[in-house]
């Protein structure tokens, strides 16, 4: 009996920390993508002036107790709204659902939105946008918040992965419109998770 325990107890904790290695490899190539586009000067948001020392993005470490099981409530007739920008620009977005979660045992709900210029567009038609701010803006990550881009799903859940939260690209170049996240969307508790604040150097 006891040698059935311990073969039990072995393939559960195989079984865990191979779902864990699954979810840190998944943000490793998260990031050495990020880092292969910002290293592209054909796509890269940074200057001339960045890429004479560009060598990586800054990240938080790994934590996984940042990738969230969220529930979701959808709002199917959700009217379209200009989402505020850092320019006059206009970006027209809807509600597409709430997004339910914890973290570190803190319950939080954010919106996610659906563009609706990219909704024409077949390449991103299924693309959801989660800006948000949290408490680490201005100090360790970016001041006017990250984004994490998700992908349409009719299930009643969504995986969150803070840890692909990432800068829009106005934090590395004024030469940008981006969208300003919306108040509603400001998490009370610090992401330590994702891109961290850019540094010029």
């Amino acid at each position: 009996m006891k040698k059935i325990v311990i073969i039990i107890l072995f393939l559960v904790a195989t079984n865990t920390n191979s779902q864990e290695s699954e979810k840190i490899i998944d943000v490793t190539t998260f990031q050495n993508d990020l880092n292969e586009q910002y290293a592209d000067e054909k796509k890269s948001p940074l200057t001339k002036e960045d890429f004479k020392t560009f060598e990586s993005l800054e990240f938080f470490p790994i934590d996984t107790s940042y990738r969230v099981v969220a529930k979701l409530k959808y709002f199917k007739n959700s009217k379209p709204f200009n989402m505020k920008t850092t320019t006059d620009r206009v970006s027209v977005y809807r509600v597409f659902a709430t997004a339910t979660f914890k973290i570190h045992g803190e319950k939080h709900v954010l919106q996610i939105y659906q563009s609706q210029q990219l909704l024409l567009t077949e390449e991103f038609n299924d693309y959801l946008f989660l800006p948000f701010t949290d408490e680490s803006n201005g100090s360790s990550s970016y001041g006017g918040g990250r984004f994490i881009d998700l992908k349409v799903t009719d299930q009643d859940t969504i995986i969150i992965d803070f840890n692909k939260a990432y800068n829009p690209y106005c934090a590395y170049s004024d030469r940008y419109s981006c969208a300003i996240p919306p108040k509603v969307n400001h998490l009370n508790t610090e992401i330590l998770a994702g891109v961290k604040a850019y540094k010029e150097h």
